[in-house]
């Protein structure tokens, strides 16, 4: 299981309402709990989320491996890192 740090709960508490159309969590605490049972990953480049697409067989649409970080799956931590979190 994937270790959330403080800075990917936030992201995600920050950003969640790109993908959900209302907020699914509003502590760390719940955050961390939503991502465990939603099986996110934490991939450190945009590079490793093209290719965790390409793994997965998720069709990226319209996005090319420039603006694929874009997706609404996909949420930027700040530190380089992105969080996948499969709606």
């Amino acid at each position: 299981m994937p270790e959330f740090d403080d800075l990917v709960l936030d992201a995600f508490l920050e950003q969640q309402t790109k993908l959900y159309p209302k907020k699914v969590a509003d502590t760390r605490e719940e955050a961390r709990d939503f991502l465990e049972e939603s099986f996110a990953v934490v991939l450190g480049s945009a590079k490793e989320v093209w290719d965790y697409f390409e793994e997965e067989g998720i069709d990226p649409g319209d996005l090319g491996k420039g603006d694929i970080t874009e997706a609404d799956e996909v949420f930027a931590v700040g530190d380089g890192r992105f969080l996948i979190v499969e709606g």
